[in-house]
């Protein structure tokens, strides 16, 4: 007698019955992001080397700050956003966003350098609804992609495996980005 074979599951169904992972580290992050707390993790002052590599600061510029993601798709996963706490592109002036358009273009240059990524997703998220986990202060995401880099953990484990530790990466990309003020005259 030969048994059934299983049913082949479709994208969707799949969403459905979704296997957890434990990342009780990841606890920190939820309860920094409650509504409840109303400081930006964009609006710094001057920052100190030690408060730089902290909130993994790579570049604190006129126009614009460029960030490690604490929580990354992928090596090297930025966050670049105005100085100016604003919630979407259409509230800065035009000087404004011409200057984090050109930290945003320089950032490219020093991702690809320094990963040589095979190509890069660029993107922001306005508003909550679109999936903004900051709202209030618009960003750029730009994430650096390998082919390959999308596996079988994520296929079927719904899991980034992310191969180097964020220490790492901000030594690894904070001398280059100390040139940035350099590349953007």
């Amino acid at each position: 007698m030969t048994r059934p074979r299983a049913r082949r599951q479709n994208r969707a169904d799949a969403a459905v019955e979704l296997r957890h992972l434990w990342a009780p580290w990841r606890a920190q992050y939820v309860h920094k992001a409650a509504p409840a707390s109303k400081k930006c993790i964009f609006c710094f002052g001057s920052l100190t080397a030690a408060e730089r590599r902290r909130n993994l600061v790579l570049y604190a510029g006129s126009a614009a700050l460029v960030m490690l993601n604490r929580y990354p798709y992928n090596n090297g996963h930025l966050l670049v956003a105005p100085r100016r706490h604003a919630a979407s592109p259409e509230l800065l002036t035009a000087a404004e966003r011409g200057g984090i358009g050109e930290v945003l273009n320089a950032s490219l240059g020093l991702l690809r350098s320094a990963l040589k990524p095979a190509a890069f997703n660029l993107g922001a998220n306005l508003g909550r609804a679109a999936g903004a986990g900051i709202a209030d202060h618009f960003h750029w995401h730009i994430v650096p992609r390998w082919k390959g880099d999308t596996n079988f953990m994520t296929v079927n484990a719904s899991t980034r495996v992310v191969s180097e530790h964020l220490a790492a990466s901000f030594k690894r990309l904070n001398p280059l980005f100390k040139t940035l003020d350099a590349a953007l005259s």
